[in-house]
């Protein structure tokens, strides 16, 4: 009997978290599986398109936080 698996095995599978037999016992399960091998499949996709993102704040919320760090002193403190 094939062991019911859940996104967050694929998520596992994906980043190289199973063990070797968890691996096989999915990968088999994914050549047998269509609906299974589909939601790998999207799930790639979505790791691709998260990975394409560019993250930067909004200008409005970096003068909020500078204007905060004005109005406690934080700007006098120096990284290094």
């Amino acid at each position: 009997m094939t062991k019911p698996f859940t996104p967050n095995d694929l998520i596992r599978y994906v980043y190289q978290e199973m063990s070797e037999g968890e691996n096989e016992q999915l990968v088999q399960a994914l050549r047998e599986n269509g609906t299974l091998m589909q939601e790998y499949l999207d799930l790639l996709s979505t790791i691709e398109q998260l990975d394409e993102l560019i993250l930067e704040p909004s200008e409005k919320v970096v003068k909020d936080i500078l204007r905060n760090a004005k109005s406690t002193g934080l700007e006098k403190i120096k990284s290094f």
